[in-house]
């Protein structure tokens, strides 16, 4: 009878270790494998629950605008809904675009306030004004206050329709950032328009997932 020498010996070993590095791999697979099965499936479903949602919250929107919103629109959405990041995303602009708004409002109350002001200190300067005149030149005298006035008024308008252009300026940028930004997380249906209908559409669109994400606050809540 033949007997193994050590080289035979190391050499049985050595397929030994490599057939059971061989299995433990092979085993490290599967189980991958079935993690992104489970992980898919779950993906699957939650997609589906998504859309269905969706579906159910379009039908509060007026006709034109679920004529729009078809079946591969609202999947495409459902999708880009799946992590909940784009939730984040629509959460921090409604945020900014809230801030921006606030902003700005202050600011032409601030105007306003300043203007206000203004004509009240010049009506009483032209008062005071007017009680220390002669009366021979109180006619010459109220003519260059309105004068000072008509102005001061025209001032006052100018500097209005500044504000109300910087404020209408601000917020199309808000706008443009928020599609920009919407596009390049690939949510279905954004991408910088100015066309009416479109943002129109674009709006909605904010709408449902804002209401979406109330939902499932709502729902991790119940379950917390």
């Amino acid at each position: 009878m033949e007997r193994f020498g050590c080289g035979d010996m190391e050499r049985f070993g050595g397929g030994v270790e490599e057939y059971e590095a061989a299995e433990y791999e092979a085993a490290e697979q599967q189980e991958q494998l079935s993690r992104q099965q489970e992980q898919l499936s779950r993906q699957q479903e939650r997609h589906y629950r998504l859309l269905s949602e969706l579906q159910t919250l379009v039908k509060a929107l007026p006709s034109s605008c679920q004529q729009r919103l078809s079946y591969t629109t609202l999947s495409d959405l459902a999708l880009a809904l799946l992590d909940g990041t784009v939730f984040e995303i629509v959460q921090g602009l409604l945020e900014i675009q809230h801030l921006t708004e606030k902003n700005l409002y202050s600011q032409r109350l601030q105007l306003h306030s300043e203007h206000r002001g203004m004509k009240q200190e010049l009506f009483h300067r032209h008062k005071e004004a007017q009680q220390c005149c002669r009366p021979h030149n109180l006619p010459l005298l109220r003519a260059a206050q309105q004068r000072e006035m008509e102005a001061v008024e025209q001032r006052i308008r100018e500097e209005q329709r500044m504000m109300d252009e910087k404020i209408v300026l601000e917020l199309d940028q808000k706008v443009i950032d928020q599609q920009s930004t919407l596009e390049k997380a690939g949510v279905s249906g954004f991408y910088i328009t100015t066309n009416p209908q479109e943002l129109t559409l674009q709006m909605n669109l904010l709408e449902l997932i804002r209401k979406l994400q109330q939902k499932e606050s709502e729902s991790e809540k119940a379950f917390s």
